[in-house]
């Protein structure tokens, strides 16, 4: 048995809470996982995890080979970007969470362009709404849509993206168009329910660059950034989108930018990674290879996008 394989199973094991959803994780079957683990236990001569049918936890023994594991296995990635000047192609597996929405639309098909140039490479893309911790759950990196919150964690900005407040031609047409934030409060505004945010509230940047915030009501929300996007398509109201979900629907006239003189708080793409000295090949590249994808210019800003 190779020892840092033996670690990478333990790590994954733990993570993952269940030798089911191990097996998913690694594509074996329980059984095998079950196999393996029995292996690493008489490599070691101690008894690492509690087993029941429903869970597993970790006996103090595992605690500390998992403490020592995630350790070295820290330490090798930081010696992989040390030594990453003089690799020719990263290699291994890479780990990486997203919303649905932009993971789906520019996240997943970057990744399959990335896996095409480095096909050493193995990609995991998790697509969730719910807020990542990435020591938690054994990401290498999470493509966020905002700033970073005061943490241990680094965030590389990817690619600029702005937010805007739009309707429907139809709609502006029935209701009239809003022609500063308070009168907003006087139309069916269209609520996505977030996680992280105060429930229908929007925010906006004063003269002074000050962030104040404001309640709008509706009869539509959703937590699905794209059923609200399909109902102010359909001219049921107004909705608070990103860039890049709707500069295509304005160009083409299907929806109408509002209050574009006000300032909204900007929507930038960055990756977020954890903080060390070094990090492997497989992630700079990868982070580089977004940038290079995204950019400047991403997508949502050029005139041909569809």
């Amino acid at each position: 048995m190779n020892w840092v394989h033996d670690l990478q199973f333990f790590a994954v094991l733990t993570q993952a809470g269940s030798l089911t959803k191990a097996a998913v994780e690694l594509s074996l079957t329980p059984a095998a996982v079950s196999k393996r683990l029995a292996a690493l236990e008489a490599r070691v001569g101690l008894r690492l995890v509690n087993r029941s049918t429903r869970r597993m936890s970790l006996t103090a023994e595992g605690e500390l080979l998992l403490s020592r594991a995630q350790q070295i296995l820290s330490d090798l990635d930081e010696l992989d970007g040390l030594i990453g000047a003089q690799q020719i192609e990263p290699r291994g597996l890479l780990k990486v969470g997203a919303t649905f929405g932009f993971g789906r639309r520019y996240i997943a098909p970057a990744i399959e362009r990335y896996t095409q140039r480095y096909p050493a490479v193995q990609v995991q893309l998790e697509l969730t709404d719910n807020p990542i911790d990435l020591s938690e759950r054994g990401f290498d990196l999470v493509i966020r849509l905002d700033k970073l919150p005061q943490s241990q964690l680094i965030a590389r900005k990817i690619a600029p993206n702005r937010r805007f407040i739009v309707a429907a031609p139809s709609y502006l047409t029935a209701h009239g168009q809003p022609q500063n934030i308070a009168e907003l409060a006087q139309h069916n505004c269209l609520v996505l329910r977030e996680n992280a945010g105060r429930y229908g509230v929007w925010s906006y940047l004063d003269k002074a660059g000050r962030l104040c915030q404001f309640k709008v009501r509706g009869n539509l929300a959703s937590n699905d950034g794209e059923v609200i996007r399909s109902w102010a398509l359909a001219g049921r109201g107004i909705m608070l989108r990103s860039e890049w979900d709707v500069a295509t629907d304005i160009r083409s006239g299907r929806l109408r930018r509002l209050l574009p003189d006000v300032a909204l708080p900007a929507g930038d793409v960055y990756a977020v990674y954890s903080e060390r000295q070094y990090l492997a090949t497989r992630i700079r590249r990868f982070i580089d290879f977004l940038t290079e994808e995204l950019g400047d210019t991403p997508p949502w800003r050029q005139p041909n996008a569809i």
